[in-house]
């Protein structure tokens, strides 16, 4: 039987939101740059980092209805929501920062109850301080989140810090997916034009993310039934596979914490399917499966996919079956969602 894919339903798993949160309610995290919104009512405002217009940005990012009005225009069933990087603040004072959380985790939800069964949302945690992470995460999920956002490092700690494998243990025991973005993103000062930070470092990030959890073991040490993906495709993973094996097996320095190939790891996590090309989706394919890859657009700013799922709408590899994976089975499984 065929399928129409143009109306095929979609799960977008990378979708970002920033709630209307003011000056002082920012300034509680006494941070040199306080993160909030301004909304200048006329549908646009900027994300703010103290008094500097740190991004332009429009309506739906924070309001729920133009986001629902947008994905009725671009065919998607169903967003899970995640908040803009910039809100995880592991850099401030843990308990401060475990207030902030929840309440950037209530706002969410309250969002989505504008339209439960299309809205979902992913939480944030105080992942400076593990044991108050664990907290959240539990209250949160509890509360209606089907799972938790969170940065590759925290204050230069890959994932492979046993306290924040510690934090990927809870969640697997408690069934809580991981989404995993890249952030605070090295070598900022030979990166400062063309975008390069999000061209090069977030890619980068994103691979030292997923390889520090493979060399180090920590895979080995995880439940093999915890839940984690990673964003922008896994970064540069599926084009250095290759060459990351070819290291195992030549040199022991770099297997000396890993009992098996980097490459047979890939059934341990999922990647999102923003890579923008269909070579790079093949690529993608073949390295890591049809059955680990979800549908994700970055929505919805402008280095995100337009048409949320269209790579997978027009690629000339994927079969039908795939491509109903890629766009919506796949993301269902790994949150757990009905319909």
């Amino acid at each position: 039987m065929s399928i129409d894919l143009v109306k095929a339903p979609r799960i977008d798993v990378h979708a970002h939101f920033y709630p209307k949160i003011t000056r002082s309610q920012g300034d509680v995290l006494g941070l040199e740059a306080t993160p909030w919104l301004r909304d200048d009512g006329d549908g646009t405002g900027f994300m703010m980092a103290g008094d500097a217009e740190y991004r332009p940005v429009q309506a739906p990012l924070w309001n729920a209805e133009a986001r629902l009005s947008q994905m009725d225009e671009s065919g998607v069933t169903v967003q899970v929501m995640s908040a803009t990087p910039m809100l995880f603040s592991y850099s401030g004072q843990a308990k401060v920062v475990a207030r902030w959380a929840a309440m950037i985790n209530d706002l969410a939800l309250e969002m989505c109850d504008v339209d439960p069964a299309r809205l979902k949302s992913l939480c944030q945690v105080p992942l400076q301080d593990v044991d108050l992470a664990c907290t959240e995460v539990s209250r949160a999920v509890a509360a209606g989140h089907v799972g938790v956002h969170i940065g590759n490092n925290v204050s230069g700690r890959n994932l492979d810090d046993p306290e924040l494998v510690r934090f990927l243990h809870h969640c697997a025991d408690e069934g809580i997916p991981v989404l995993v973005h890249p952030w605070d993103v090295m070598a900022q000062d030979r990166m400062s034009k063309y975008m390069l930070s999000w061209l090069v470092g977030m890619p980068t990030e994103t691979h030292l993310a997923i390889l520090s959890l493979i060399l180090s073991g920590a895979f080995e040490r995880l439940p093999e039934h915890l839940k984690i993906c990673f964003c922008h495709g896994g970064g540069n993973f599926a084009a250095q596979i290759g060459r990351v094996d070819n290291a195992w097996h030549r040199r022991d320095i770099v297997r000396v914490d890993c009992p098996n190939p980097p490459s047979s790891y890939t059934n341990r996590f999922s990647v999102d399917s923003a890579v923008f090309g269909d070579d790079a989706l093949r690529l993608q394919v073949a390295v890591m499966g049809e059955n680990r890859i979800l549908m994700g657009s970055d929505y919805p700013f402008p280095l995100g996919e337009v048409n949320p799922g269209q790579l997978i709408d027009e690629s000339t590899h994927l079969s039908p079956g795939a491509k109903a994976k890629l766009l919506f089975d796949n993301a269902k499984s790994f949150f757990g969602l009905e319909g």
